[in-house]
């Protein structure tokens, strides 16, 4: 179930509530190969899957750490709808930490907290503590702060 926001006020009503938690979304080779295609990088514990099942501690080809933290939109839009925009960017990543590797095939979601929103004369910012969960396993993915700036109409 996610979240409709139509105004900063109605923003700003959330802020310090969590957000919710999406849905699993499985990590594929094929997924992982298309992000190195599009990043240029193709180190061998991602694209390799024979080599890294014999040499990596991970037993298996990892996700990019970029590629994780390249899907906070889809997770995002999956838990708050924000209507009644000119625009939305992307302002600040903060306090980010990869905390463990996802391996190929992991199923993965995100967690998300409202920390904080600021009036900047009209414009919403939006601080948002996030958590990328690893099912199975206690440690996260990553956890970090992202910063979405809202231009309402």
């Amino acid at each position: 179930m996610s979240i409709t926001i139509g105004s900063l006020a109605e923003l700003q009503q959330h802020e310090g509530q969590d957000l919710g938690i999406t849905p699993w979304h499985v990590i594929t080779q094929e997924q992982i190969n298309q992000f190195a295609a599009a990043t240029l990088d193709f180190q061998w514990i991602h694209t390799d899957p024979e080599r890294a099942a014999a040499e990596s501690p991970f037993g298996g080809t990892i996700a990019h750490g970029y590629l994780t933290l390249s899907l906070l939109p889809y997770f995002w839009n999956q838990l708050v709808q924000v209507e009644n925009l000119k625009m939305q960017v992307n302002y600040e990543i903060s306090e980010f930490r990869f905390n463990q590797a996802v391996v190929v095939n992991s199923a993965v979601r995100l967690h998300a907290k409202l920390l904080a929103v600021k009036d900047l004369r009209g414009i919403a910012k939006a601080n948002i503590g996030v958590t990328m969960e690893i099912e199975g396993q206690k440690k996260p993915a990553y956890t970090g702060v992202i910063t979405f700036l809202y231009h309402f109409l």
